[in-house]
């Protein structure tokens, strides 16, 4: 357009076009990997932050607690698993981005904390230190190149924030479950498969009771 009026010369076209292209390109990949970028640059961007300047505090602040398992995502399964956990006297601590999850959860008596298991800062001030096993129950959806695995973020994250302890998450396909077990997961769940397992023990051994009963 700015050729077109005759405010710009012909050959600022080609610097221009080149540059719209690496800037599309290069942002592209920087939004994907956004998290591993910020942890090799965080120690230089101190320079720029204001001293003095309060973080901000969750409503629901748990951080001074001991929790031996900490769950990433609180939909069906990560509620199933907490609360069984709860009723085998562990104390679990619950992570979501969703206020009525949130809320849920308080009213099950669980302990949680609102934030985004995806935000670095967020992530450093959780009580990692005393935690034996984080679980990670938040799906991968793929929504194309620049999408963003939320559990390889978490590995990421937790370990950069001095995390040592061990890592369960969840896998959809074969494939993925090969791909987490390489990243350095110790524990992938494969909630259909687990599922069916199960059914088929429950099965067999009702089929030993009654096999037994027959002799």
């Amino acid at each position: 357009m700015g050729i077109s009026l005759g405010h710009l010369q012909q050959d600022i076209l080609g610097l221009v076009t080149l540059v719209g292209i690496v800037t599309i390109a290069a942002s592209t990949y920087m939004i994907t990997y956004s998290h591993s970028l910020y942890s090799l640059a965080e120690p230089l961007l101190g320079i720029f932050e204001r001293e003095g300047t309060p973080k901000e505090q969750s409503e629901e602040h748990h951080s001074c607690g001991h929790y031996p398992i900490i769950i990433f995502g609180l939909g069906r399964l990560g509620t199933a698993i907490a609360m069984r956990l709860k009723n085998k006297g562990f104390k679990v601590l619950g992570i979501d981005f969703s206020p009525e999850t949130i809320k849920h959860w308080n009213q099950l008596g669980l302990d949680t904390q609102y934030g985004d298991v995806t935000d670095a800062e967020f992530i450093t001030e959780l009580p990692l230190r005393h935690a034996q096993w984080i679980v990670s129950t938040i799906p991968y959806h793929h929504t194309g190149i620049s999408s963003e695995d939320t559990r390889k973020t978490i590995v990421q994250l937790t370990r950069v924030a001095g995390f040592s302890g061990k890592i369960a998450t969840v896998s959809h396909s074969k494939t993925e479950t090969e791909e987490l077990k390489i990243l350095g997961i110790d524990l992938v769940f494969e909630p259909f498969q687990d599922a069916a397992d199960r059914a088929s023990e429950l099965l067999l051994d009702g089929m030993d009771i009654q096999l037994s009963k027959q002799k």
